[in-house]
Protein backbone atom coordinates (compact mmCIF):
# COMPACT_ATOMS: atom_id res chain seq x y z
CA UNK A 1 0.00 0.00 0.00
CA UNK A 2 0.92 3.41 -0.85
CA UNK A 3 -0.04 6.59 0.59
CA UNK A 4 0.30 10.10 -0.79
CA UNK A 5 -1.59 12.93 0.83
CA UNK A 6 -5.52 12.16 0.89
CA UNK A 7 -4.43 8.88 -1.04
CA UNK A 8 -4.05 5.18 -0.13
CA UNK A 9 -3.17 3.48 -3.27
CA UNK A 10 -2.99 -0.38 -3.58
CA UNK A 11 -0.18 -2.89 -4.41
CA UNK A 12 -1.97 -3.68 -7.85
CA UNK A 13 -1.62 -0.30 -8.90
CA UNK A 14 2.23 -0.62 -8.99
CA UNK A 15 1.95 -4.17 -9.84
CA UNK A 16 -0.32 -5.14 -12.20
CA UNK A 17 0.59 -4.91 -16.08
CA UNK A 18 -1.86 -3.38 -18.20
CA UNK A 19 -2.64 -1.87 -21.70
CA UNK A 20 -6.00 -1.97 -22.60
CA UNK A 21 -6.70 -3.91 -25.69
CA UNK A 22 -9.83 -2.96 -27.83
CA UNK A 23 -8.93 -5.59 -30.61
CA UNK A 24 -9.86 -8.18 -27.88
CA UNK A 25 -12.56 -6.83 -25.50
CA UNK A 26 -14.27 -5.03 -28.14
CA UNK A 27 -15.00 -2.59 -25.68
CA UNK A 28 -16.42 -4.77 -23.38
CA UNK A 29 -16.26 -2.60 -20.23
CA UNK A 30 -18.84 0.05 -21.88
CA UNK A 31 -21.93 -2.78 -22.19
CA UNK A 32 -20.72 -5.13 -19.15
CA UNK A 33 -21.54 -4.50 -15.27
CA UNK A 34 -24.76 -3.66 -13.27
CA UNK A 35 -25.14 0.20 -13.96
CA UNK A 36 -23.93 2.22 -16.19
CA UNK A 37 -20.39 4.57 -15.53
CA UNK A 38 -19.94 6.04 -11.99
CA UNK A 39 -20.01 10.05 -12.13
CA UNK A 40 -18.79 12.45 -9.43
CA UNK A 41 -20.91 14.96 -8.81
CA UNK A 42 -19.49 17.49 -10.16
CA UNK A 43 -19.40 15.88 -13.54
CA UNK A 44 -23.24 16.06 -13.90
CA UNK A 45 -23.63 19.91 -14.91
CA UNK A 46 -20.95 19.22 -17.10
CA UNK A 47 -22.72 16.95 -18.82
CA UNK A 48 -25.68 18.44 -19.16
CA UNK A 49 -23.54 21.42 -20.25
CA UNK A 50 -21.89 19.89 -23.33
CA UNK A 51 -24.55 17.16 -24.22
CA UNK A 52 -25.47 19.09 -27.72
CA UNK A 53 -22.35 18.99 -28.88
CA UNK A 54 -21.87 15.23 -27.92
CA UNK A 55 -25.21 14.19 -28.98
CA UNK A 56 -24.25 14.32 -33.13
CA UNK A 57 -22.00 11.50 -32.22
CA UNK A 58 -24.60 9.20 -30.29
CA UNK A 59 -26.55 6.33 -31.71
CA UNK A 60 -29.81 6.89 -31.53
CA UNK A 61 -31.03 4.25 -28.84
CA UNK A 62 -28.37 6.43 -26.64
CA UNK A 63 -29.96 9.17 -27.61
CA UNK A 64 -33.53 7.86 -26.80
CA UNK A 65 -32.32 6.98 -23.10
CA UNK A 66 -30.74 10.28 -22.76
CA UNK A 67 -33.91 12.38 -24.02
CA UNK A 68 -36.07 9.73 -21.26
CA UNK A 69 -33.88 9.54 -18.45
CA UNK A 70 -31.13 13.02 -18.84
CA UNK A 71 -27.56 13.16 -19.07
CA UNK A 72 -27.22 11.15 -15.97
CA UNK A 73 -29.64 8.96 -13.41
CA UNK A 74 -28.65 6.83 -10.48
CA UNK A 75 -28.23 3.19 -10.04
CA UNK A 76 -29.70 0.81 -7.45
CA UNK A 77 -27.38 2.08 -4.19
CA UNK A 78 -28.45 6.23 -5.40
CA UNK A 79 -24.79 7.17 -6.95
CA UNK A 80 -24.87 9.28 -10.29
CA UNK A 81 -24.49 6.99 -13.00
CA UNK A 82 -24.85 7.15 -16.98
CA UNK A 83 -27.75 6.10 -18.52
CA UNK A 84 -27.90 2.66 -20.04
CA UNK A 85 -29.81 0.91 -23.13
CA UNK A 86 -31.84 -1.79 -22.17
CA UNK A 87 -29.70 -2.62 -18.97
CA UNK A 88 -26.89 -2.83 -21.42
CA UNK A 89 -24.04 -0.18 -23.13
CA UNK A 90 -23.82 3.21 -21.49
CA UNK A 91 -26.01 5.55 -23.48
CA UNK A 92 -23.05 7.60 -24.71
CA UNK A 93 -21.34 4.48 -26.32
CA UNK A 94 -20.83 4.42 -29.75
CA UNK A 95 -19.46 1.74 -32.32
CA UNK A 96 -16.57 2.27 -34.70
CA UNK A 97 -16.25 0.69 -38.17
CA UNK A 98 -15.09 -2.37 -36.40
CA UNK A 99 -17.79 -2.78 -34.49
CA UNK A 100 -15.93 -1.89 -31.14
CA UNK A 101 -17.43 0.08 -28.42
CA UNK A 102 -15.96 3.76 -28.07
CA UNK A 103 -17.20 7.10 -25.63
CA UNK A 104 -19.51 9.41 -27.90
CA UNK A 105 -18.20 11.91 -25.35
CA UNK A 106 -14.72 11.36 -25.85
CA UNK A 107 -15.44 10.79 -29.73
CA UNK A 108 -16.18 14.60 -29.29
CA UNK A 109 -13.22 15.88 -27.53
CA UNK A 110 -11.04 14.06 -29.86
CA UNK A 111 -12.27 16.36 -32.63
CA UNK A 112 -12.33 19.24 -30.41
CA UNK A 113 -16.15 20.10 -29.82
CA UNK A 114 -15.38 19.95 -26.03
CA UNK A 115 -12.68 20.16 -23.31
CA UNK A 116 -14.41 17.45 -21.28
CA UNK A 117 -12.59 14.00 -22.01
CA UNK A 118 -15.27 11.37 -20.59
CA UNK A 119 -16.65 10.64 -16.83
CA UNK A 120 -13.10 10.54 -14.68
CA UNK A 121 -14.24 6.76 -13.94
CA UNK A 122 -14.35 6.01 -16.89
CA UNK A 123 -10.83 7.42 -17.99
CA UNK A 124 -9.29 5.96 -15.02
CA UNK A 125 -10.70 2.40 -15.36
CA UNK A 126 -9.52 -1.01 -14.55
CA UNK A 127 -8.52 2.03 -11.29
CA UNK A 128 -11.80 2.01 -9.01
CA UNK A 129 -11.72 4.77 -6.51
CA UNK A 130 -13.82 4.66 -3.18
CA UNK A 131 -14.16 7.89 -1.54
CA UNK A 132 -14.55 8.30 2.08
CA UNK A 133 -14.50 11.36 4.32
CA UNK A 134 -10.78 11.12 4.78
CA UNK A 135 -9.26 9.82 1.87
CA UNK A 136 -9.49 8.34 -1.57
CA UNK A 137 -8.76 4.65 -1.80
CA UNK A 138 -7.25 3.38 -5.25
CA UNK A 139 -7.57 -0.31 -6.19
CA UNK A 140 -7.21 -2.60 -8.93
CA UNK A 141 -10.88 -3.88 -10.16
CA UNK A 142 -9.96 -6.87 -11.97
CA UNK A 143 -12.81 -8.33 -14.06
CA UNK A 144 -12.39 -11.24 -16.71
CA UNK A 145 -12.96 -9.35 -19.55
CA UNK A 146 -9.87 -7.07 -19.14
CA UNK A 147 -7.87 -10.18 -19.37
CA UNK A 148 -6.45 -9.03 -23.17
CA UNK A 149 -5.58 -6.32 -21.57
CA UNK A 150 -3.50 -8.00 -18.73
CA UNK A 151 -1.89 -10.03 -21.39
CA UNK A 152 -0.75 -7.28 -23.42
CA UNK A 153 0.44 -4.92 -20.35
CA UNK A 154 2.62 -8.29 -19.86
CA UNK A 155 3.86 -8.33 -23.27
CA UNK A 156 4.60 -5.08 -23.90
CA UNK A 157 6.19 -4.84 -19.81
CA UNK A 158 3.98 -1.89 -18.94
CA UNK A 159 2.18 -1.22 -15.28
CA UNK A 160 -1.00 -0.01 -14.91
CA UNK A 161 0.13 3.15 -13.28
CA UNK A 162 2.47 4.15 -16.23
CA UNK A 163 -0.68 3.42 -18.73
CA UNK A 164 -3.27 5.15 -17.02
CA UNK A 165 -0.70 8.42 -15.99
CA UNK A 166 -2.93 10.61 -18.39
CA UNK A 167 -5.86 9.74 -16.04
CA UNK A 168 -4.05 9.84 -12.46
CA UNK A 169 -2.82 13.58 -13.19
CA UNK A 170 -5.91 14.31 -14.56
CA UNK A 171 -7.85 13.10 -11.08
CA UNK A 172 -4.66 13.77 -8.09
CA UNK A 173 -2.19 16.46 -10.25
CA UNK A 174 1.57 16.29 -11.93
CA UNK A 175 2.83 16.88 -8.24
CA UNK A 176 1.29 13.80 -6.93
CA UNK A 177 1.84 11.76 -9.94
CA UNK A 178 5.66 12.19 -9.32
CA UNK A 179 5.63 10.92 -5.84
CA UNK A 180 3.48 8.45 -6.64
CA UNK A 181 6.37 7.36 -9.51
CA UNK A 182 9.33 8.12 -6.71
CA UNK A 183 7.60 5.96 -3.92
CA UNK A 184 7.14 3.59 -6.57
CA UNK A 185 10.88 3.64 -7.76
CA UNK A 186 12.17 3.99 -4.23
CA UNK A 187 10.04 0.52 -3.30
CA UNK A 188 11.58 -1.09 -6.48
CA UNK A 189 15.42 0.26 -5.22
CA UNK A 190 14.63 -1.50 -1.96
CA UNK A 191 13.88 -4.63 -3.29
CA UNK A 192 17.26 -4.82 -4.90
CA UNK A 193 19.06 -4.15 -1.33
Amino acid sequence: MILIDNTCISDDIEDQLFVCNLDKCMGACCVEGDSGAPLDPEELPILESIYSQVEPYLTEEGKRVIAAEGTYTTDDDGDFVTPVINGRECAYAIYDERKILKCGIEQAYNDGKIDYKKPISCHLYPIRVTKYEQYHALNYDRWEICSPACSFGQELGVPLYQFLKEPLIRAYGPKWYKELTQEIDDRKEGRKI
